[in-house]
């Protein structure tokens, strides 16, 4: 990193990230890590005040530029989580207002059908009025038939009562004259 820029930049970089953000301290395999690379470096014969400085140095910087990225990261991360909350408060919004439409189709295809049902019904009832109409008609027609056969048979039975009055009455003149 520090071939792409200038040591000047490096720094006033790192001590931006030291008074934003200070250092966190290293896990135990973090520091057990650093000894070695410290013990490394004693051999080769550097002096223990050099290293430790060189080492904090770019230790402190290395730690600044991650936790410049975590915070970075954490900050689009919760942008995107922002985000993310309106979109699915947009989307609940556009979803109740499809529910809310679907609601009032179906209120109003129901009260369609309750129309065309009454329709059917008054319809049915109507035909189930004309078919017992129908029936009763056809019923007092028999009646009727059957009426005026039994007042033809009654008219017949009239005419023949009278005419054996009549021949009864013939009869009882004969008789009275001979017996005369």
């Amino acid at each position: 990193m520090s071939s792409y820029y200038p040591r000047t930049k490096d720094l006033t970089r790192t001590r931006k990230s030291l008074t934003e953000s200070p250092p966190s301290s290293p896990s135990p395999t973090e520091k057990n890590y650093r000894h070695d690379r410290v013990s490394r470096f004693d051999s080769i014969g550097e002096s223990a005040t050099d290293k430790s400085l060189g080492r904090t140095s770019s230790y402190t910087r290395r730690e600044a530029r991650l936790a410049a990225l975590n915070k970075q990261e954490q900050d689009s991360t919760a942008k995107d989580y922002k985000k993310m909350y309106a979109e699915a408060l947009h989307e609940n919004a556009k979803l109740k207002s499809r529910l809310q439409e679907s609601k009032q189709e179906l209120a109003k295809i129901r009260s369609q059908l309750e129309k065309i049902t009454q329709r059917h019904d008054t319809i049915s009832e109507r035909s189930s009025a004309l078919e017992s109409e129908k029936r009763e008609k056809q019923t007092l027609e028999k009646r009727v038939s059957d009426m005026e056969e039994d007042l033809k048979v009654l008219t017949e039975l009239k005419s023949d009562n009278q005419r054996l009055k009549d021949e009864n009455g013939a009869l009882i003149r004969v008789i009275s004259k001979l017996s005369k």
